[in-house]
Parts: C-alpha cells; sequence; structure tokens
C-alpha cells in the first residue's frame, strides 16, 4: 500500500455534529488507515451547498492527490416509492489540476466544478441495497479511486447533462450570517466601488453599497463585495458590518434567489 496519506474531504448533509459522519470516517480509516478525512456539513438537501464547497475545496489550494466525497441526496430524481433504498447515483469527476470527486450527483452537486471536468464517468458501485450508502458501498471506491484503482471507474457520462450554476441566489450563510452567493465580481464590471445598490431578496428590499471589500462600509451598513471565496473571480457576499445580512433578511434559506439593482 502508498503510504502517502490521502486527504478526503467529506461534504454530505447529515447535520453537525451528527454520528454519521463518525460512522463514515471510521469506515473510511478502515480501509485505509493513512487516509486524513475532513467533514463539511451543510444543510439537509442543499446541493447549491455542496456543490460550493466541492469546488472551493477542490480548485482553491487543493492538496495533491486529494479527494472530495460528497454525500447529498434527496432522492429527488424520482418521486414514486424507492426500491430497496435506492437514490442518486454515484459519479467520478478528475478535475484538470488532478483532484478528483466521489459524489452523488443530485442537483447542483457537481455544477459548480463542471468547468473543469477532465473525465467523468458513473462509478461502479451498489447504488440501492441500504438507507446508509455513504457508508456500507461508497467508501471501498472513495478510498480506490483515491489510490487509482481503475476498476471503479465505470461508464463514462457527458458533462453537458450537468446543470450549470443558478445565477443570483445564496450559495452558502457563514457563523457571522454573511451570506454567500453564486454571483461573482465579473458579474458586476459596470458597478464601481461605493455605488449604491438596492438588493431585492425574500420579498424585501434593502440599500446596500457595491464594495471592493467587505470592510469598506462603516458599522451596520450593508455591503454587496466579493467575499474570500472564489479564487481569482470571487462570489460576491452580503455582509452587514457588526450585524447579520441574514437576520436582516429575514432568515431565506440556502438556494433563495435575490435581485441587485443601482440606484440613481
Amino acid at each position: 500500500m502508498n503510504e502517502e496519506p490521502m486527504m478526503v474531504e467529506l461534504i454530505a448533509d447529515y447535520g453537525t455534529g451528527d454520528p454519521a459522519f463518525a460512522e463514515v470516517i471510521q469506515k473510511l480509516t478502515l480501509l485505509d488507515r493513512f487516509v486524513r478525512v475532513r467533514p463539511t456539513s451543510v444543510p439537509p438537501f442543499a446541493t447549491l451547498a455542496t456543490g460550493f464547497w466541492t469546488a472551493q475545496f477542490a480548485l482553491v489550494n487543493p492538496v495533491p492527490g486529494m479527494v472530495v466525497y460528497t454525500n447529498t441526496a434527496p432522492r429527488k430524481d424520482k418521486k414514486e416509492g424507492r426500491q430497496a433504498n435506492e437514490g442518486e447515483r454515484l459519479e467520478y469527476a478528475l478535475l484538470s489540476n488532478g483532484v478528483k470527486v466521489v459524489g452523488v450527483n443530485a442537483g447542483y452537486c457537481f455544477s459548480f466544478i463542471k468547468p473543469y471536468i477532465k473525465t467523468y464517468a458513473l462509478v461502479n458501485v451498489a447504488n440501492k441495497g441500504s438507507q446508509f450508502r455513504s457508508r456500507d458501498f461508497y467508501p471501498e471506491a472513495v478510498v480506490g479511486i483515491g489510490r487509482g484503482e481503475a476498476s471503479f471507474i465505470g461508464e463514462p457520462l457527458d458533462v453537458k447533462t450537468i446543470q450549470d450554476v443558478p445565477k443570483d441566489h445564496v450559495a452558502w450563510i457563514d457563523g457571522y450570517g454573511n451570506m454567500k452567493t453564486t454571483s461573482r465580481l465579473s458579474n458586476y464590471k459596470n458597478f464601481h466601488p461605493g455605488q449604491i445598490v438596492r438588493v431585492t431578496l425574500a420579498g424585501m428590499k434593502r440599500i446596500a453599497y457595491f464594495t471592493d471589500g467587505t470592510f469598506s462600509v462603516r458599522e451596520e451598513e450593508l455591503a454587496f463585495a466579493p467575499g474570500s471565496s472564489g479564487g481569482d473571480d470571487r462570489f460576491m457576499e452580503l455582509f452587514l458590518r457588526g450585524l447579520s445580512a441574514w437576520k436582516e433578511f429575514g432568515k431565506p434559506d440556502i438556494e433563495t434567489s435575490f435581485h441587485v439593482e443601482a440606484v440613481e
């Protein structure tokens, strides 16, 4: 066995502190004692948040040989009853920078990495037969693919079938109440720092300042500014300095759409 430690970024909607994370990490460690697993919890069924963090981990300061393992599976691909807990399929993406992504393809889970996918395929693994597929079936494939075992790579898939990232949606809400969005700085080339804008979100309208840095506004002022995520073309954030933008807009859910317009 190659004794070089393998980094696994585990993203799932089990819930913060849920023992499900411990069970999956234990299974991965049982299969490979050198694996290093770092868990990230997203809200239930939040495929947009899953896709957002998949891209952030995979594209910004990636660890060589890293695997991003995701399991956010709402089982919404079919509305009728399920046989043997069948759900969305486990799929594999090799990115142009060498990072491997193994995850259940539901909603927007693969959307943010779509432009960077070099190889895209099904994973040869059971997708039904257990309520806890991410512990009972998938870890063998994650470790195997991470170690370069080609037998787990199945039928090729068309990258074009992956949904595009939706424009102007809330992608994540951090612990301070800042709302990370799916909008990038490059989408607002006609705006200038200090410009007054109107933000409409969850039926509420608020005045904000378009800035090139979130702390450019005064205490208790709302900023629409590039945040810390997204690499060279950063994702925009709604930031209420000293307070919570999330609370200011009535605590909207992830995937809520919004609109920003200049104020004349």
